[in-house]
């Protein structure tokens, strides 16, 4: 403790110093609900936007439900009519986005994370790797990974990547 000026005493006691104690169950439960939530209001996002073109909305769950191991957590896959590559028909393949997603306080993917990303995205001739960041009361945010680097630019047009 220590003096002030006018003779009061100025700091801290021994019980204001101490930590409360975390519930790490109650931690981890309200993070898998934030999570599951993220993921709802993503698919809602693009649905408001694919409705008219056709594109499937996959999610990887774990086995209790919750999330799954990768880095992929939620893949939009179309049919591809457009001019068919050699030795297919028209519609035979597939346009494929990734989609990484984030709720909460979740902070953002990795340069790692972008490094897989894009790995998989080669493997897959994913169109897109995008990033959406979710938080309550709001409207899920889109991201795009810049082809080259880590980096993640807002989109603001989501029209044009599902089209």
């Amino acid at each position: 403790m220590v003096r002030a000026a006018g003779g009061g005493i100025v700091g801290r006691t021994m019980a204001t110093n101490r930590p409360k104690p975390v519930d790490w169950q109650s931690a981890q439960a309200k993070a898998a609900r934030t999570a599951r939530w993220a993921v709802t209001m993503t698919k809602v996002r693009i649905r408001q936007v694919a409705a008219r073109t056709r594109w499937q909305l996959v999610t990887f769950c774990g086995k209790a439900g919750g999330e799954s191991v990768g880095v992929v957590d939620l893949l939009a896959v179309r049919k591809d009519h457009g001019k068919p590559i050699a030795g297919t028909k028209r519609g035979d393949n597939f346009q494929v986005v990734l989609i990484q997603v984030k709720g909460g306080g979740a902070a953002m993917p990795t340069d790692d994370d972008a490094k897989r990303l894009r790995a998989v995205a080669k493997r897959h001739r994913a169109a897109h790797v995008l990033l959406a960041s979710w938080k309550r009361g709001a409207a899920a945010r889109f991201y795009r990974l810049r082809r080259g680097s880590a980096r993640w630019v807002e989109i603001t047009d989501v029209d044009a990547v599902f089209r």
